[in-house]
């Protein structure tokens, strides 16, 4: 008689832990911290095909001028008009200040950088856990025409960041923020925004 309960019980647990694992997928734990890169998979190509670019874009500067903050970029201004998605296999970012215009085409990697963790903030997910801080870096090179034809000398590449706040799972929601920082030979200046779906 033992033994049947003994069996019945280990059955009824097994049954038992994969739904309450599935209900905690997108929890996330306090004191969270993750920073890893890997391959770029479908459902994160879903996510960021899912995501579009805000309708302005404004270049980083300093108390330096902003020829030198915009370093490649004919006759830089601190803000532009936005059109950006991703088209296929590459972040394609047009830009715009009245007649002039430039578009940045930002080919996505094979592998991309995650990073998320618990800000010990107080905020609580809707996945249950600590509210996020989340990053998702890409890396490349990025190919320049119109405004910046003149910085794409040699090869220049690009550090593209999106960021927001979330649970353990990613949605397109959760990134409302991104930031763009090219390099190259003719070529140092970086752009940010908000996303929106």
């Amino acid at each position: 008689m033992k033994l049947k309960q003994l069996v019945l019980l280990g059955l009824l647990l097994t049954l038992l832990t994969p739904a309450r694992a599935l209900a905690c997928a997108c929890c996330s734990n306090e004191g969270e911290y993750y920073k890893g890169s890997s391959k770029l998979e479908q459902f994160q190509r879903d996510i960021l095909s899912d995501m579009r670019f805000d309708i302005k874009a404004f270049l980083y500067s300093t108390e330096a001028d902003l020829e030198e903050g915009g370093r490649g970029i004919s006759d830089p201004k601190e803000e532009y008009e936005l059109g950006g998605s991703l088209v296929k296999n590459s972040f394609r970012l047009s830009f715009r200040d009245g007649a002039k215009s430039g578009l940045l085409t930002l080919p996505l990697p094979l592998k991309m950088e995650n990073y998320r963790v618990d800000l010990r903030d107080g905020q609580t997910s809707e996945g249950g856990g600590p509210r996020l801080y989340k990053e998702w870096r890409f890396e490349g090179l990025v190919s320049g025409t119109g405004l910046f034809k003149t910085g794409m000398v040699g090869p220049t590449k690009y550090f593209l960041v999106l960021q927001g706040r979330g649970n353990g799972c990613d949605n397109a929601e959760d990134f409302y923020n991104w930031r763009l920082e090219v390099s190259g030979k003719r070529a140092r200046y970086a752009f940010y925004g908000k996303l929106g779906k």
